[in-house]
């Protein structure tokens, strides 16, 4: 059968995308020209003849040791069938529902406008309010975390809200005039929430608590305190806050991740969206700054600047540079002021993930979300104290305010010809190569030419192109592994990879008009995550398992899943990767989880655990030992929904309007996730 490459476009706009996620999600990034026009030139061209493979391998960045792969056609049909790992692989889907593995069920955990603060009255569709809001969970939860309560078996659940769609949001949305009444509920509605989860003792499902103790919601009004080497600095000072170390709210919160020490960070990535008339500002350097962050001329979509003059940039120029960051909040500490951390750079962050160096410090991995942007680390220059009171989490809490950002350059080991935008594997076998860390600064001391430690926290996109950071097909979620330490990245996707004027292949991102991602995995040289040196390759080539252009390390591809576009990760128990994605439908499937072994003969077998209802992108998975926990973000987004003709009536059914939600999965009949059911 010849190969059949998934199509690029489910509808007629410029992404497989509803046109309303496009629109209020990115500010439709797919149809615009990506932001970074720093003509940086992958590395690996321009050193290729300093670089030989066994060169490479003897900087000490990485040996790969991986099974062979499964020879094509070695496996019968009947064996194809059987279940890995204990659960049978769903067939894609693109029914409006959540489907699970044979002898799995799932219920809704907790949903948009359900009760998470004391007193919040029941969802009300068509009479939402601010007041209510606040005390409900959000919308388009992304983001997931667990933190234990330690010591009674209940959890609190830290969930992201990334956006508000308002014309599904509101009946009677005017784009021209959105009333104050609908801008201050969205904002109330935009944030993250925490909500107690417990066990229930019946039957052991899982149930989410109206909690006056520890529930919690953070929104766009809720105050933030600004720390680290760019904290006070004058780009971040407006009229409302002089001194430039207090900002009001988080938005656009995407991916995340939980610390060591029991807080969970948050990325703040699509910042432009809310903002008006950059075109006003007349200050060359932020005007440049704006340019390269994406943020709109005239008025904005939603006309937040109509009841809010910190979003009208010609007045409030600075107010931009105060978004755009990791945000940590301590779930344990209910009364605890949340944190922007500037050390960590700005920039449209997916996430941050921790990971402990043997000497004690913290480094955080994240990816920029967007076309053609970067990888970035942070090192902090404290060390982790052991321990879980009081005291040791003060401490490990103040060890993101100082330390050295870096960002990430890649070169390859085959000759530049031998990526030919196909995606077909170079001779060697392997798309693979080695890398640095380049800094960019410490503190109050930048590596980078012509800018000053503060403009580099604010500007760090601009900073990196500077430093010739490899530009890189939207990387999303950065994960290190909890055992191995090997960092796993999601590259989305880049369709405007090989275009006229834009960069063209390379072997980190070796396909041109890439719709359906890859994997990256990374070694730190000596297994240290401090290190400046670093080993990679290409775990996943996404797509259609039928196309030669495609990749699932070395497995064979007659017996995987197909996948595309992988967004968020997250580990299990037994060290396999799961993988959320974001495909928007593409090829007309639903979007899903997968699983995917990262060791021996089953290394790159993709099986799909779940998918999710129509119009749905899965996110935030949490993977338990015997639940797994997934956001279903923007249900029933697809062309021409509108409440009075919603394209989704997921999870309620009958005639209701779609809402986003948590769900949680288990066995039928108890047991772990993985293995044999009991």
């Amino acid at each position: 059968m010849p190969s059949r490459r998934l199509p690029l476009f489910a509808t007629g706009h410029h992404s497989p995308h509803s046109p309303d996620t496009c629109r209020f999600k990115c500010g439709n990034a797919c149809a615009q020209d990506a932001p970074n026009r720093s003509g940086n030139t992958y590395f690996g061209k321009l050193l290729h003849t300093a670089f030989s493979r066994r060169a490479v391998l003897g900087a000490g960045a990485l040996v790969w040791v991986a099974s062979p792969p499964t020879p094509a056609g070695a496996v019968g049909p009947a064996a194809r069938r059987t279940a890995a790992h204990g659960f049978e692989p769903v067939p894609p889907d693109t029914a409006d529902r959540v489907t699970v593995p044979t002898g799995f069920t799932h219920e809704v955990l907790i949903r948009w406008g359900d009760p998470v603060l004391p007193g919040a009255p029941p969802f009300d569709f068509d009479h939402q309010t601010e007041a209510a809001q606040a005390r409900q969970f959000g919308v388009n939860n992304d983001y997931c975390a667990l933190v234990p309560l330690r010591g009674d078996g209940r959890w609190l659940m830290v969930s992201n809200h990334e956006y508000a769609t308002e014309p599904l949001m509101f009946p009677d949305w005017d784009p021209a005039a959105p009333t104050e009444a609908q801008v201050r509920t969205a904002w109330a509605a935009y944030g993250m929430s925490v909500v107690l989860v417990e066990r229930s003792p019946d039957d052991g499902r899982l149930r989410a608590r109206v909690d006056g103790r520890w529930n919690r919601r953070i929104t766009l009004t809720t105050p933030f305190e600004v720390r680290g080497p760019a904290a006070g600095a004058p780009l971040l000072r407006t009229s409302g806050d002089p001194g430039g170390t207090r900002v009001l709210g988080t938005m656009a919160n995407c991916s995340g991740g939980t610390t060591p020490w029991g807080t969970v960070l948050s990325g703040e990535e699509n910042v432009h969206m809310p903002f008006a008339h950059a075109d006003r500002v007349t200050d060359p350097l932020v005007a440049e700054g704006l340019r390269r962050y994406g943020f709109p001329e005239g008025p904005s979509l939603r006309r937040w600047e109509t009841y809010d003059s910190r979003f009208d940039l010609g007045r409030e120029p600075h107010e931009a540079h105060r978004f755009g960051w990791i945000v940590e909040i301590d779930p344990l500490e209910p009364d605890s002021v949340p944190v922007k951390h500037t050390a960590l750079g700005r920039f449209k962050h997916e996430g941050a993930n921790i990971s402990v160096a043997p000497d004690g410090r913290v480094v955080a991995y994240m990816g920029d979300d967007e076309r053609f942007e970067y990888l970035y680390k942070f090192v902090s220059d404290g060390h982790i104290r052991d321990g879980h009171d009081a005291a040791a989490r003060a401490h490990n809490k103040r060890l993101l305010d100082s330390g050295t950002l870096y960002a990430a350059r890649f070169s390859g080991d085959s000759p530049p010809e031998e990526i030919d935008g196909s995606g077909r594997l170079p001779e060697d076998g392997a798309f693979d190569g080695s890398g640095e860390w380049i800094p960019l600064a410490h503190n109050g001391r930048s590596f980078v030419p012509g800018m000053s430690a503060e403009e580099v926290y604010v500007f760090t996109r601009i900073a990196a192109d500077r430093a010739g950071a490899t530009p890189m097909d939207r990387p999303e979620d950065v994960q290190p592994h909890p055992v191995t330490g090997r960092v796993y990245a999601a590259m989305t996707n880049n369709d405007h990879r090989g275009r006229s004027g834009r960069p063209g292949p390379d072997e980190a991102n070796p396909r041109v008009r890439n719709r359906d991602g890859h994997v990256l995995e990374l070694c730190e040289r000596g297994d240290d995550p401090t290190a400046e040196r670093f080993g990679w390759r290409l775990l996943l080539v996404c797509g259609d398992p039928r196309s030669p252009g495609t990749y699932y390390g070395g497995f064979d591809k007659s017996r995987v899943s197909a996948i595309s576009s992988p967004d968020n990760l997250a580990f299990d128990a037994h060290g396999n990767l799961w993988i959320a994605t974001d495909s928007g439908g593409q090829g007309g499937r639903n979007d899903g989880l997968y699983m995917v072994p990262l060791s021996g003969p089953e290394r790159g077998r993709v099986q799909r655990f779940l998918t999710v209802p129509t119009g749905a992108e899965c996110c935030g998975p949490v993977i338990g030992p015997d639940f797994v926990l997934v956001s279903v973000q923007h249900p029933g987004e697809l062309p021409d929904a509108s409440p009075q003709h919603p394209a989704s009536h997921w999870p309620d059914g009958g005639a209701a309007q779609p809402r986003a939600a948590v769900v949680a999965v288990r066995r039928t009949a108890g047991g772990p996730i993985l293995g044999t059911p009991r």
